[in-house]
């Protein structure tokens, strides 16, 4: 069986990853989009760093690449979400794993479906070094729009794409799969208590609202109460939005429990 970046075989306890978060090229969507592969690599590495004095286990750097990006028009497709270039996703993906770098592949499908577009990655997720976020903020309703009301997603719905990845991952043989389940608001996943775990996939809610450290603090206490068992949590600092941002220290200190994964954006 394949490893994963920094070895073995299972995700969790044994590391903590920091990810920048972004689309390849586009600045606004996050730190990621702000230089190419290389340059980010190196910056990932200097943030992960950061993080080592502050963790008892290893601190491995990661990306989380936005894969289908949510668009106030319809698109091409119908479902107000366009896929990146498959060339230019393929390139970040495999720079990072020659990079012992781990990826996670975010999907805001607008009014497609979780399933479906997750279907598309296969030819990525099943590299042994990739994993998947489902974001229920941009999973459109019948008469939604984007940036007018928050969308939202059913344990249902996960569980579908979840059991698809989790078979997707026995017949390929592949190390534990880390799957996030992005999540600001309890209602974005209203069912969550119904999200089952499964063999071969570590689950991980991650809390990405912004603002102050005191609002960002009641989000965190509002989404790890009743959490599903087996279930991690993770973090996002935004630069631009958090007022202000915390710092590795700060974060790591402050956040309790420790967060699994922390994601800059």
């Amino acid at each position: 069986m394949a490893e994963l970046p920094g070895g073995g075989t299972t995700l969790f306890p044994s590391r903590r990853m920091v990810a920048l978060y972004g689309t390849p090229g586009t600045p606004a969507l996050g730190l990621l989009g702000e230089q190419d592969v290389e340059a980010a690599l190196d910056r990932v590495r200097e943030l992960a760093a950061r993080y080592q004095p502050f963790s008892a286990e290893p601190v491995r750097p990661a990306f989380e690449i936005i894969a289908t990006v949510a668009t106030a028009a319809p698109g091409p497709g119908g479902h107000y979400s366009t896929p990146v270039e498959p060339g230019r996703l393929r390139r970040w993906v495999e720079a990072a794993g020659a990079a012992d770098t781990y990826v996670v592949l975010d999907l805001q499908p607008g009014t497609q479906d979780f399933p479906s577009q997750a279907r598309t990655l296969e030819d990525l997720l099943v590299l042994p070094h990739v994993g998947l976020a489902l974001d229920p903020e941009w999973r459109l309703r019948p008469g939604q729009r984007h940036m007018e009301q928050v969308g939202q997603v059913s344990a249902a719905e996960v569980n579908e794409v979840t059991g698809w990845l989790a078979e997707l991952a026995a017949e390929h043989r592949l190390p534990q799969k880390l799957v996030i389940l992005h999540q600001f608001q309890r209602r974005m996943v209203p069912d969550r208590h119904r999200v089952v775990s499964r063999p071969g996939l570590a689950l991980l809610v991650h809390a990405d609202g912004h603002g102050t450290p005191g609002q960002k603090q009641e989000t965190w206490r509002s989404l790890k109460r009743d959490l599903p068992q087996g279930m991690r949590l993770g973090w996002k600092n935004f630069i631009d939005e958090d007022v202000p941002t915390l710092t590795p220290e700060e974060t790591m200190t402050t956040v309790r429990p420790q967060p699994w994964f922390v994601s800059y954006q």
